[in-house]
């Protein structure tokens, strides 16, 4: 298996009954920081593929659920990326796609020690990383402004 040249990034959400989305931010177990869950495109998949599959195996959301492409896009330093050295000096950075997804709950993978269901204000507080900040203002302006988004639930 190879590590793919490009990064996603996962926006796991969801409305509660009074219709005020909350996110759920994850601690990374490697570093003191919180973030959504991520992670690296592997061999040939597309980041679709790719987001589905760290969904999985970072928060275990079923494969069947359908994640939604936001237009946020990142860009990562290469040198953050042990495979940097597989991919040649040719390559500073990898893009990032962001996704998100309405779930009710997480099951926590290895890479995580915690999560927090948390509303849009707390997550930029705890967030770490401004890719981070930027997909998620997207995915709260998408949620407040009912969005006309495929299979997209607004808040009241």
């Amino acid at each position: 298996m190879s590590r793919a040249k490009f990064q996603v990034l996962i926006i796991p959400y969801r409305i509660k009954g009074n219709g005020i989305a909350e996110f759920a931010v994850v601690k990374r177990i490697d570093a003191d920081v919180w973030q959504f869950l991520s992670g690296g495109g592997e061999d040939n998949e597309t980041p679709m593929e790719a987001a589905k599959r760290e969904a999985n195996e970072e928060g275990g959301i079923p494969y069947g659920v359908e994640l939604l492409q936001l237009e946020s896009t990142a860009s990562v330093p290469a040198c953050n990326f042990p495979a940097r050295k597989e991919w040649g000096n040719d390559i500073y950075v990898v893009p990032e796609y962001s996704f998100a997804v309405e779930v009710e709950d997480l099951t926590l993978g290895f890479e995580h020690t915690e999560m927090k269901w948390v509303s849009y204000e707390d997550a930029i507080k705890l967030l770490t990383w401004d890719s981070n900040k930027t997909a998620l203002w997207e995915l709260k302006e998408r949620i407040t402004r009912c969005s006309t988004w495929p299979l997209f639930r607004c808040a009241s």
